[in-house]
């Protein structure tokens, strides 16, 4: 007598295998700025911005800035006819910021999704640009830096993008991906305005960091 069966398990029922993390090789500087940084003879990125050294590894921010995340803002797909057909790659934006002063935006471009987001990553590294953050809202008047000092106006492809300082406790009035920028920045509190074709995100990243760059520059 054979014995009762049990229900056919289905295939969600599989026991699916554990991905491990990748882990990150170990950073071996091979410029001259990398290796004062590795060696501990820089240990702020400030040094390194009042001598106008040119920052070529992203291992350099990786290290001055322990605190810094990253975090993918836009993907999208490119399709164009060529003389052997139809030619498909991967296009992604990634933001990378420590939420206390400093954002870099990067794209990057490959026939694979995570070898584009790499490529995004390394160059978002690359861009980080230090923001002054205060008060500058005649409305609050604090002492705290939860805003911008003044208003600063950034322009990238033909979006336009203004952001105002705000009162203390107001939050971020903006679109959902120049409000995760404007976190990422370290912003609490602020007004925006956008022209422009936001949602193309390649352009409005750019007018967001023109505009906090502005910060720095003028301030």
């Amino acid at each position: 007598m054979n014995g009762a069966r049990g229900p056919p398990r289905r295939r969600d029922d599989r026991p699916r295998r554990r991905r491990e993390p990748r882990e990150e090789a170990p950073w071996v500087p091979k410029t001259a700025l990398g290796k004062k940084v590795h060696s501990g003879e820089i240990t702020s990125l400030g040094e390194i911005l009042e001598q106008g050294g040119r920052i070529q590894e992203a291992g350099v921010i990786k290290k001055l800035l322990p605190g810094l995340k990253t975090e993918v803002v836009d993907v999208g797909i490119i399709q164009k006819m060529t003389s052997n057909g139809q030619s498909t790659r991967f296009k992604a934006i990634v933001a990378a910021g420590n939420e206390d002063g400093y954002l870099g935006v990067g794209q990057g471009k490959a026939k694979q999704m995570r070898i584009a987001i790499e490529k995004a990553n390394n160059q978002a590294l690359l861009n980080v640009s230090p923001i002054k953050l205060g008060c500058g809202s005649w409305e609050c008047r604090c002492d705290q830096k939860h805003s911008v000092p003044f208003r600063v106006r950034g322009k990238g492809g033909s979006v336009v993008i203004e952001i105002l300082p705000a009162p203390r406790g107001l939050g971020l009035v903006a679109g959902g991906k120049i409000r995760k920028l404007l976190a990422m920045a370290g912003l609490r509190d602020a007004y925006t305005t956008a022209k422009g074709s936001t949602p193309t995100m390649n352009s409005t990243s750019k007018a967001v960091l023109e505009c906090l760059r502005q910060t720095f520059s003028q301030g």
